[in-house]
């Protein structure tokens, strides 16, 4: 399927733009294409589809635990789509909103709805 490379590994365990930027995040989302780790549009900075927007990348897999859905940016809607190079979540200890420590207390107020 164009978007997929189901041999790339994810970039890392948290947003890429977040960790290096001080940032932090609600949920997180993996690029299938390149495995990019950015964050979800309703944490504060919306890094998964900033990536969209400048590689054109068009498929999005959640990076949560038990999570198992892809979405198109191209088309708007979900789609199915295989099995990925492992690890498909971040660590279950890493919290959400995370990482940890980074979040304010007043998050929940900051998110995009």
């Amino acid at each position: 399927m164009d978007g997929i490379n189901e041999t790339v590994t994810p970039s890392g365990e948290g947003c890429v733009e977040c960790l290096a930027n001080g940032g932090w995040w609600l949920h997180l989302r993996r690029c299938a294409e390149c495995g990019h780790i950015g964050c979800c549009d309703n944490s504060p900075s919306q890094h998964a589809t900033h990536h969209y927007h400048e590689t054109s990348h068009p498929i999005i897999t959640s990076f949560e635990p038990e999570e198992n859905w892809f979405y198109d940016y191209q088309t708007q809607e979900y789609v199915e789509g295989p099995s990925l190079a492992p690890p498909d979540a971040h660590p279950e200890d890493q919290p959400v909103p995370g990482p940890h420590g980074k979040p304010p207390h007043n998050w929940q107020s900051l998110l995009h709805k």
